[in-house]
């Protein structure tokens, strides 16, 4: 059974996709008046003791946020996410942490607990499960997994899902919470208005009662 401690985890939000759904970068699109990656960030960065952000090389945005970049590399470039899982691996492993917690940058709803539960899988690895299945991009990878990660990116195989088997990760649910799945991502425009209806609700918090008379109390 592997047991983490939170000081021994990095967490990185993964943001190197070509965003072609939403029709510009996800990352930096304004979200309830900060960018969609800044309020991820957020949401994880008392979870663990770093935050890194993975971008493409070309994201000239990504050095505004204020928190380590974990670049892609140019040898997998196109290869998909888990190229920005390899980077991100690999710094984390320099740097001394044990194991890195992934999350993507479109995810507005990311579980402030996310980090704790994966860990209390008590596995070395472990990914989230949510009402709609497997979602491989809320995982937890040993570091010692950069050799299955480069080698899965080698072969042309490069599936989150498909590493995270290999590593026998543990499964862990993420129920919906109020109703809404809080491991869901963002990939059009429409999601994009709906989740922002949905934060800024949740902002406001409950409405006050009114009195029988339709007068608020």
């Amino acid at each position: 059974m592997a047991e983490y401690h939170s000081n021994e985890i990095a967490v990185v939000v993964l943001a190197g996709g070509a965003s072609s759904r939403m029709g510009r970068p996800k990352a930096h699109m304004p979200f309830l008046g900060q960018r969609l990656a800044e309020r991820v960030i957020a949401r994880l960065r008392n979870q663990a003791a770093i935050v890194y952000f993975n971008a493409r090389a070309d994201d000239a945005e990504a050095a505004r946020l204020g928190v380590p970049l974990t670049p892609d590399s140019p040898r997998w470039r196109g290869a998909g996410p888990l190229v920005g899982v390899a980077a991100a691996l690999e710094r984390a492993g320099a740097e001394g942490y044990a194991a890195l917690v992934t999350a993507p940058c479109d995810a507005p709803f990311a579980p402030l607990d996310l980090v704790a539960r994966l860990l209390g899988a008590g596995a070395p690895a472990a990914v989230a499960v949510s009402a709609a299945g497997l979602e491989p991009m809320f995982a937890l990878w040993p570091v010692s997994a950069l050799g299955v990660v480069e080698a899965a990116l080698a072969s042309g195989r490069a599936s989150p899902r498909a590493a995270l088997q290999s590593l026998s990760a543990a499964r862990v649910e993420f129920p919906p919470a109020d109703g809404r799945d809080p491991l869901a991502n963002l990939n059009t425009p429409q999601e994009f208005a709906a989740a922002e209806a949905a934060a800024l609700l949740e902002a406001a918090g409950p409405a006050a009662p009114a009195n029988p008379q339709g007068r608020i109390r």
